[in-house]
């Protein structure tokens, strides 16, 4: 990816795709994206394990199962939800230049959770979360499938 041309993978996750083609995908397939609170809930089993910013490899690399059945959560890329963002409860923007930031470019944004390869290791824990506009492909960004049991 930041090597120039590379041989297509094709194990690799999808990468690089808006919240509203990773949402076409998952209802093609016939699954969903998880809320942010389902991708949390299953995210506090696996281990806070993967490839990040430290390991210098700043690209995708295959997933692998951690724990049990759960897979890999954290790293290689940030994953859709189909949680729109919102502030925690019990959070108050600090006054000022911030206040006005939490506001005004947050809204009509997605959560991603999980990190990716260019997120610093000593970033991550289990509620960090990333948010973007629907419409926009950002680095890094791509898929986790849910599904109602």
């Amino acid at each position: 990816m930041l090597r120039g041309f590379q041989p297509v993978n094709e194990d690799a996750p999808v990468s690089h795709i808006s919240y509203f083609e990773a949402d076409a995908f998952a209802r093609w397939s016939g699954h969903r994206l998880p809320t942010e609170f389902e991708w949390e809930t299953v995210a506090a089993k696996s281990l806070m394990d993967g490839n990040f910013a430290n390991s210098r490899v700043l690209r995708l690399i295959l997933a692998k199962v951690l724990t049990g059945d759960v897979a890999q959560l954290f790293g290689d890329i940030w994953e859709w939800t189909c949680s729109p963002y919102a502030a925690y409860l019990g959070f108050k923007p600090n006054p000022g230049v911030t206040s006005e930031y939490n506001g005004k470019f947050m809204s009509g944004q997605y959560i991603l959770r999980g990190g990716s390869c260019v997120t610093p290791a000593g970033d991550i824990r289990l509620t960090y979360r990333n948010f973007f506009y629907p419409h926009q492909r950002w680095q890094f960004s791509g898929i986790r499938l849910g599904s109602d049991a």
